[in-house]
């Protein structure tokens, strides 16, 4: 009888820790859950723990332990608080792979870690990579750390690559849905809401991700994040507007050979691929009909109109600190266009001026990240 993987779960309460707990539930003999955490969700995590068992939870926000301690106190679960116990929890010994779905700047030092204590990661936190991806792919090698990748575009040159590592990727193309605007004018999304912003047509995912889905940020971010999971350089990274969202990226080889995966769009496929990699688990997820979708169509990005695309090749051509920059700054901008602060349209010129006045570093170390990401947020606030 094989072991079960004992798996950390990293931001379990939100839209990826549910549904890897999901997948968890549906492959009991596969996996078991050994930490949970959360940052503000009390109530879900308490939930979660319960239905669990975990070794230990984490909340994040300290004024909430009492709270957790409170409703676990007759289960044998230990109860921790606070960011330094999120990055200190990963080390622990049973800890067979540490899936880290936090948002955000946030996810960077738990996984560095990770990394650290030679833990198995299940990536789902693109801004890690975004933001110090040469510091965080060295220091993977040199723990013997595989990062497997959760985002289905990832996933999906990952699952193309398997079979074939000795043979060199001539370039990849991410696809991208478009969200919600696809095909909008600067007139129209001038005037957008975030409610609209919400609304995308094929994924469910959380708050800031459907708004950098919406503003092809989201396609930025992933671009960057290739970058330094596959060791590409920029002109090898293509982006593809693809609306039915059923392949979810390509790969075309030095032979002109291009293999694609397809399904569903359904983020339990990735997440549970990156758990149980190299083995596929039968699972009961729907099944992709070709009848169902006659016509799979596939159209150039407008970065004209949505910018931020462009900002994000721009960021990785002048590499150092500057992906970490624009992270930054599209936190802040995110996070004000949530609560009515800014316009959609805006969002793009204040990560620019950013981007133009944040003090360029060529080979920044870990401070130089934290320092950069301050300074941009500083900034970025400052022009709100």
């Amino acid at each position: 009888m094989e072991e079960k993987k004992k798996i950390a779960i990293l931001g379990s309460t939100g839209s990826i820790g549910t549904q890897a707990l999901d997948v968890i539930a549906a492959n009991p003999t596969q996996f078991e859950v050994e930490v949970l955490t959360a940052q503000q969700n009390a109530d879900l995590l308490i939930a979660q723990a319960i239905q669990f068992s975990p070794n230990c939870v984490v909340i994040g926000d300290t004024t909430k332990r009492d709270k957790v301690m409170q409703a676990l106190s007759g289960h044998d679960i230990k109860v921790y608080a606070g960011q330094e116990s999120l990055s200190q929890v990963v080390q622990m010994e049973s800890i067979d792979l540490v899936l880290t779905a936090l948002v955000g700047y946030a996810g960077l030092q738990p996984t560095l870690s990770a990394i650290n204590a030679g833990k198995q990661l299940a990536l789902a936190n693109k801004e890690t990579l975004v933001v110090a991806g040469e510091l965080v792919t060295k220091l993977a090698k040199e723990k013997g750390v595989n990062i497997y990748p959760v985002d289905s575009e990832h996933s999906a040159i990952f699952q193309c690559l398997v079979g074939e590592f000795h043979n060199p990727i001539e370039k990849i193309y991410l696809t991208a849905s478009g969200g919600p605007f696809r095909g909008k004018n600067k007139e129209f999304l001038a005037s957008v809401k975030k409610e609209q912003a919400l609304k995308h047509p094929n994924w469910d995912m959380g708050a800031k991700i459907t708004i950098d889905s919406a503003s092809l940020m989201n396609k930025g971010l992933e671009v960057i994040e290739a970058k330094w999971l596959f060791g590409l350089k920029t002109n090898q990274i293509d982006v593809i507007v693809h609306p039915q969202s059923i392949v979810h990226s390509i790969v075309q080889f030095e032979d002109g050979s291009m293999k694609a995966q397809m399904g569903l769009p359904d983020m339990k496929l990735p997440i549970q691929y990156a758990m149980a990699y190299p083995q596929r688990l039968k699972s009961d997820f729907p099944r992709f009909n070709f009848l169902a979708y006659p016509e799979l169509t596939f159209e150039k990005p407008d970065t004209e109109t949505f910018r931020n695309l462009a900002l994000a090749f721009d960021a990785l051509n002048k590499g150092g600190n500057m992906p970490c920059v624009l992270n930054a700054a599209n936190e802040v901008v995110v996070d004000a266009f949530l609560k009515d602060k800014i316009s959609f349209l805006g969002m793009s010129d204040i990560i620019e001026t950013c981007m133009s006045k944040v003090p360029s570093i060529a080979k920044p170390d870990y401070d130089s990240y934290v320092a950069s990401d301050s300074e941009a947020r500083r900034l970025a606030t400052a022009l709100l």
